[in-house]
């Protein structure tokens, strides 16, 4: 009872301040400059309220929905990762002038070899129907004096557990830029002293971006694996901005031969 009462008393007064608020816009033109000042006063800090709940609320209501792991996995997948940058909203929206081994997030990092970094990366909301991923990350770079640029993303452990040769890694993603470039994707899987490493071109000609690392034609050493990670290389990137919309990874067991 109590309750239905709180509610009914808050209805009560919410309709009170908007009658409030609707009497002083018309009031406005014939209103004394005292009063004015303070009106408008009154109405800058509640504006500011009210820009900060809309803003939020269009963020979370925006489509696709915050959090949102959700992607086409191939038949027989047993693991699927969409890292947090393209996932979950950071603390920390976007880096300018990054220097190298500078991370945004805690799985994804920048590596260069430019003297002087006129480059910036950024997560960015992703609000078109079609997107499934909740947040693209940007990355704008002007001048490069440099000789490389990758993004490096940490793969985490449930990638490697129980990873053998039989396996094969997926790499999906949607990428934009405002000028042609080419993209490598290098898997990188660290075994006792070694780093077995393959590489492979993705092809940014065709609507779906995918491409797959096979174990079975590598040296793993299954015993030792330890860790792995993904380059993202750019080749050519001066004066180009390139949005990752979605990056989202797999793997599933081979087809015996």
């Amino acid at each position: 009872m109590a309750q239905k009462t709180g509610k009914a008393w808050q209805v009560f007064l919410q309709r009170g301040v908007a009658r409030f608020w609707a009497q002083s816009a018309r009031e406005v033109v014939d209103m004394d400059l005292s009063t004015l000042r303070r009106r408008r006063f009154q109405a800058r800090r509640l504006r500011t309220h009210l820009d900060t709940l809309i803003a939020t609320a269009e963020s979370r209501l925006a489509l696709p929905i915050i959090g949102s792991n959700t992607f086409p996995k191939p038949h027989g997948t047993d693991w699927a990762w969409r890292p947090r940058i393209w996932r979950e909203s950071l603390p920390t929206k976007g880096i300018v002038a990054v220097q190298s081994k500078e991370p945004l997030g805690d799985e994804v990092t920048l590596f260069h070899d430019c003297k002087i970094s006129e480059m910036t990366l950024r997560q960015m909301r992703n609000t078109r129907e079609k997107d499934l991923a909740p947040f693209g990350v940007r990355l704008d770079v002007f001048r490069f004096d440099g000789s490389f640029l990758s993004l490096v993303v940490d793969l985490p452990k449930e990638a490697i557990q129980d990873l053998s040769r039989q396996f094969l890694i997926r790499m999906d993603t949607i990428v934009e830029m405002e000028k042609p470039l080419e993209i490598f994707a290098r898997l990188n899987i660290k075994h006792g002293p070694n780093t077995e490493q393959i590489v492979r071109e993705l092809p940014l000609h065709e609507e779906d971006i995918m491409v797959e690392f096979d174990l079975a034609y590598s040296k793993l050493n299954e015993k030792r694996i330890e860790k792995a990670w993904i380059d993202l290389i750019f080749e050519g990137p001066e004066m180009n901005q390139v949005i990752l919309r979605d990056v989202t990874f797999s793997r599933r067991p081979r087809a015996d031969m």
